[in-house]
């Protein structure tokens, strides 16, 4: 069942990785001032796990069935070192992922769109569009940065149309702009992403030339643009109102879970079905792939009620 996979994913991820993190990594990368992420709209939970068998289509699902999630990657230049430890762990685990920088760079494999316009998620997402509208249902875009368990993202969505527009993710404020944060990842349906593209190459689309909405933050801009065609940032959280979306590193987590509950670390840390985790080192990404994938307790079976298939010619682990 689900709360096996979610006993699985807390021991693991709060029980060895902890250690890990805590002492092996030392300092752990940091977020920027705390915000408040509780909001009383516009909130998207997790479907309870005790059900899961009891869904339409529940089941072993075979490969390509299920939610289809295609992954876009912005390569920044601060995010190319961690380029190679992201492709090596999580990243394989979507249907199917590209990275995208705004120029070539020296043996590193990555789309690069053409045009005059610097914004680089914008390209991407007409790239994504143009390529991909007919092929995936989800569109997941991230910094290299941040670690996702997509497996957790694929149930989350299970029971969400597509052909609606959703604007998914870990919300926050800048005046009165909600948006997604790029650093716990941001998710849009394929209805979303067909409205951007369609404003994007619109000559008179969003954003116009030279307005001081260029300015913004790019996870800004796109709430911006995202508004202009009637799709609103939604918070995604599980069942007890936690984020599933983090922008934060899990040593921070844990570390503001204990000075807020030393009693409390593991129920007050992180959801059990946490979907991302932010502001990753490459070594902490090797770490999270342990702790997440491979770490097992020996004579503990667990038998979820769902199960998403590698996509054919993956090499996931």
């Amino acid at each position: 069942m689900l709360s096996e996979c979610s006993s699985l994913l807390k021991g693991a991820v709060l029980g060895s990785v902890v250690c890990a993190l805590m002492a092996a990594l030392g300092h752990l990368g940091a977020g920027g001032p705390a915000r408040s992420h509780r909001h009383r709209h516009r909130r998207l939970q997790a479907p309870p796990g005790d059900d899961a068998w009891q869904r339409p289509g529940a089941g072993l699902a075979g490969p390509g069935s299920g939610p289809r999630v295609y992954c876009i990657l912005l390569l920044t230049p601060r995010h190319l070192r961690l380029r190679a430890a992201a492709n090596e762990t999580w990243v394989k685990h979507c249907d199917k992922a590209e990275f995208f920088s705004p120029e070539p760079v020296p043996a590193v494999e990555s789309v690069t769109p053409g045009g005059k316009d610097s914004w680089l998620m914008k390209k991407a997402y007409v790239y994504a569009s143009d390529n991909y509208k007919d092929r995936y249902s989800w569109f997941f875009l991230a910094y290299p940065s941040t670690f996702a368990v997509i497996e957790n993202l694929k149930y989350f969505l299970l029971e969400r149309d597509s052909s609606q527009p959703f604007y998914l993710g870990h919300t926050e404020h800048s005046g009165k702009l909600e948006y997604v944060s790029v650093e716990g990842g941001v998710v849009l349906s394929v209805e979303s992403v067909k409205r951007l593209s369609r404003l994007f190459t619109d000559p008179g689309g969003c954003p116009e030339e030279g307005t001081v909405v260029w300015k913004f933050p790019e996870d800004e801009l796109l709430a911006v643009c995202l508004k202009h065609e009637g799709v609103f940032a939604e918070n995604a959280e599980d069942a007890e109102g936690k984020s599933l979306f983090n922008t934060k590193t899990v040593g921070m987590l844990i570390k503001e879970a204990m000075a807020a509950a030393p009693s409390k670390v593991v129920e007050g840390c992180c959801s059990d079905v946490a979907i991302t985790f932010g502001g990753l080192t490459p070594h902490q990404l090797h770490v999270l792939m342990y702790g997440v994938y491979r770490l097992r307790p020996f004579g503990r079976i667990f038998s979820d009620a769902l199960s998403f298939s590698p996509p054919n010619g993956s090499d996931n682990d």
